[in-house]
C-alpha cells in the first residue's frame, strides 16, 4: 500500500505535523500493545511540509498527529493506494460503485458542508 500526500498548506512544528516511527513499515501488521515498543525502538521523526509538498509513503508506517499548538489550516489531498486486497477483513470506505447504503455509515466528521465526502 502507499499514500500519495499533496499539502496544500503549510505544516510547520505547531501545526501537528504527521509523526512517523521510521521503519515501522517493515514489521508487518503490528498489535495495538506493542505499538509503544516499536515507537521506542524506531523512534518518531515530524514530517514538516510546506505548501506544495509532495509524500509518497508506504501506508502502514506507524503515524499520529498531535494537536495544533497555533491555529492555522492544514488541508491535505491525499491518495490510498493497493494493489492487493486489504489485509484482515478490511474494507475501504468510500470506493466507486460501492452501495450509497455503504456510504452512510462514515462517521459524522467525514462530513464537508453538510454533505458526506
Amino acid at each position: 500500500m502507499l499514500t500519495l500526500r499533496v499539502h496544500l498548506d503549510p505544516v510547520p512544528e505547531t501545526n501537528a505535523p504527521l509523526r512517523v516511527a521510521p521503519g515501522s513499515h517493515r514489521l508487518g501488521r503490528i498489535a495495538e500493545t506493542d505499538v509503544p515498543a516499536v515507537v521506542s525502538a524506531c523512534g518518531v521523526v515530524p514530517c514538516l511540509a510546506d505548501a506544495g509538498d509532495i509524500w509518497l509513503y508506504a501506508t502502514p508506517i506507524l503515524h499520529a498527529s498531535d494537536r495544533a499548538t497555533a491555529v492555522s489550516r492544514r488541508r491535505v489531498l491525499q491518495v490510498d493506494y493497493s494493489a492487493d486486497a486489504l489485509p484482515g477483513g478490511l474494507d475501504w470506505l468510500g470506493v466507486w460503485g460501492a452501495p450509497a447504503a455503504d456510504l452512510t455509515r462514515l462517521p459524522e466528521s467525514s462530513c464537508l458542508n453538510g454533505r458526506r465526502s
